[in-house]
């Protein structure tokens, strides 16, 4: 059965961008050791993203970010989240939607054909995803860092029922990872 899940890092007190949506203080590390990340894409097939993570890529991708590899980084096809107009990137699998993100998920989903969708960055987005009663499983690296601002990993209140730890793996001196499964009322 797919999952929706969010898979992304944040700081130690829970921050995955800066106030201006700026990543640097987690391109210090570069590629985490052990990392779970190949695995995990393969798995995946259709990923959602607020504008400013897709903004993020798109500086990225025109600074020449060698992680990047100067190509749009993703085959499976990408809904992005904007209520603004943004430009396209030639060659890969956009569309760009607003509003309820319901209608949008059947969308995906039908275009994952059983995989995995991953939303990709934006707090927010999560949020919405949660507050629907779609989102399932939350992947974090944990950094060895604290921001002490910024954009929110989750910014939501999830008290009853709690997050259900599912793993909690050591990827070298910098990174936690932690899975959580989605718990819903009933």
């Amino acid at each position: 059965m797919s999952k929706t899940q969010f898979y992304g890092a944040a700081s130690l007190d829970g921050f995955i961008a800066t106030k201006n949506h700026s990543l640097d203080w987690l391109m210090q590390f570069g590629e985490m050791e052990n990392e779970t990340y190949s695995a995990f894409i393969e798995q995946v097939g259709a990923l959602a993203m607020g504008s400013s993570t897709y903004e993020w890529l798109l500086r990225e991708l025109k600074a020449g970010n060698e992680q990047l590899g100067g190509a749009w980084p993703y085959k499976q096809p990408t809904w992005v989240f904007s209520s603004r107009q943004l430009p396209p990137v030639a060659g890969a699998d956009l569309h760009f939607v607003q509003g309820d993100v319901r209608p949008v998920h059947q969308q995906m989903q039908a275009a994952a054909a059983g995989k995995n969708i991953w939303i990709i960055g934006g707090g927010d987005l999560v949020g919405q995803f949660y507050d629907a009663g779609l989102l399932n499983e939350l992947i974090v690296q944990v950094a060895a860092v604290t921001l002490g601002s910024g954009q929110p990993l989750l910014p939501r209140q999830i008290i009853t029922p709690p997050l259900q730890l599912t793993s909690a793996t050591m990827h070298g001196t910098a990174f936690a990872e932690l899975r959580y499964d989605v718990q819903y009322a009933k």
